[in-house]
This record gives C-alpha cells, structure tokens and sequence, in this order.
C-alpha cells in the first residue's frame, strides 16, 4: 500500500465532500456516492451517516476496495475498519470541519450508528 502525499491529504481536507464508489465483483465500480470525508494526521476516514444499512457501506465491505474522487484528487482505495479507539479524535474533525451545519447533523455523523461504520481510505498504486 501506498500513503496519501502531503498535497492529496490538503486538497482532501478542504473539500466538503467525497465522491466514493466501491468494486463490484465483476471489476466495475458501482455508482458513486457523494459523503463527508476528514483527515485527521495522514490518514482520511469517511463514515455511513445512516449506519451499516448504507448501500454504499455494505458496498464497501464487499470487496474492500474502490476508488474516490475529491479535490482533483482520483484514487483507487483500501477500505480498512478504523481503528475504535480514535472515533473521539474522528468525531472532532467533523464537528471542526461540518460544525456549521445544524446540531442534529452532526449529531447524526458523531452518532455511535455513525462511528460504527469508520473506514479508513487508504490509497493503492494500482
């Protein structure tokens, strides 16, 4: 696996939003969805505001792998369960990052239904 380059991790930061889309079996990408995405340190995490019945989460899991568009930035991705212990670090990058938007939405994307589904992006070479 590859690592994120300081210029794609800015670029990710700054946007508002990540367009992602998980492999199917058959190789082709399924229809991208448009989600919230934050950095915290070098690594980019995105999370299933509804929860693991999301159809683009379960897409995830599926295969574990995909491709996001974001800022410029096009890159084929691993889809890694997060690590549990940082949800209190990830939840403060959204409500750094998303805090103007209403309580309740953030409220949903902090939410332990939220935190449960916390992948990490991490991009491949190929």
């Amino acid at each position: 696996m590859t690592a994120w380059t300081s210029d794609e991790l800015t670029k990710i930061e700054t946007v508002e939003e990540l367009r992602i889309a998980s492999l199917r079996r058959d190789g082709t990408l399924s229809d991208r969805r448009t989600i919230w995405v934050v950095r915290l340190g070098d690594d980019v995490y995105v999370r299933s505001v509804n929860g693991p019945a999301s159809a683009w989460y379960r897409g995830t899991r599926a295969r574990q792998e995909g491709r996001i568009r974001a800022g410029g930035v096009e890159k084929n991705v691993t889809f890694v369960d997060a690590d549990h212990d940082l949800n209190d670090r990830i939840d403060a990058a959204y409500r750094a990052k998303y805090g103007h938007y209403a309580a309740s939405i953030i409220a949903s994307i902090t939410s332990p239904k939220a935190n449960a589904t916390t992948i990490r992006l991490v991009p491949r070479s190929h």
